[in-house]
């Protein structure tokens, strides 16, 4: 049994649709430790969101599997919470309303009614929600439906909190906001993040580690950047750190290399040679 505590192993992805067939992902292998905060990094088209699904349990992988604490996953579970680009809070319920709502699903047999409301409290302070807990989500900014979301998958408490571009709909001193109280929470509560990002800088400032992806389709991993910077981390002092700056250019060189690639093969293709269209990961 692997000593990780997240396994993703030889994981392919094919998608089907009459006698066409696209293959997104081929052999995909991944190890997360249990509190590490890892970023899945690539161009548009290389799977990366089908990767997120696969763990989640959304998708089914082709050939391979997930191994999560020990235990394959083939399905979708509380012990794995996704927080995506759009919030997905239920429009006729409150903030309150919508975290509690997880809490009750997963939490019924473990706390009682008044600790099952505590609970909500708790989370959706942690976020700094506790101001608008009667509000529905169209009384409230986009920022702010964000924190809702990541309160109601932090309120499940899973083993792996799943992100999927969760600020890229958002405002630049917004975005910069949330990422901040991601990694305040982070630190406090020790969790199993992997996060979907086209952020060179948030994949840096956020994650351990970078994990780079090629283009697809027949997508893979492509290199995987260790990212040794103290924590906690202030981006206005990382902007002239040397190594934070080192980080920044090998993933821009990668993905730079990466997009020159495919440009050089539509240039030199012939039309029969041409390659098939991806689904959008």
């Amino acid at each position: 049994m692997s000593k990780h505590y997240l396994t993703i192993e030889n994981v392919g992805k094919t998608f089907s649709s009459g006698p066409v067939s696209n293959e997104v992902l081929d052999n995909v292998n991944l190890t997360v430790d249990r509190g590490e905060y890892l970023s899945i990094i690539g161009h548009s088209g290389c799977g990366k969101s089908t990767v997120l699904n696969i763990v989640a349990g959304l998708l089914e992988a082709t050939s391979g599997g997930v191994i999560l604490d020990g235990k394959e996953v083939n399905s979708p579970g509380p012990d794995r919470s996704l927080v995506f680009q759009n919030h997905s809070l239920l429009p006729w319920l409150t903030v309150y309303e919508n975290v509690a709502l997880a809490v009750e699903k997963t939490q019924k047999r473990t706390r009682n009614k008044a600790e099952r409301h505590e609970w909500v409290l708790k989370n959706l302070e942690m976020v700094g929600m506790s101001h608008a807990l009667h509000q529905r989500p169209a009384e409230i900014s986009g920022g702010m439906k964000q924190r809702v979301g990541i309160a109601r998958a932090l309120a499940m408490e899973p083993k792996v909190l799943l992100l999927d571009e969760p600020f890229g709909a958002l405002d630049a001193l917004t975005r910069a906001h949330l990422q901040d109280e991601v990694m305040r929470i982070q630190a406090e509560l020790n969790n199993t993040v992997l996060m979907i990002t086209h952020d060179v800088d948030e994949a840096v400032l956020l994650s351990d580690r970078i994990v780079m992806m090629t283009n697809g389709p027949s997508a893979t991993i492509g290199e995987i950047l260790d990212v040794d910077l103290p924590r906690p981390r202030d981006r206005i002092e990382l902007a002239d750190n040397p190594d934070y700056n080192r980080y920044r250019r090998e993933i821009l060189r990668f993905l730079h290399e990466k997009q020159k690639k495919v440009e050089s093969f539509r240039e030199h293709a012939t039309p029969t040679q041409q390659e098939p269209t991806a689904k959008r990961a």
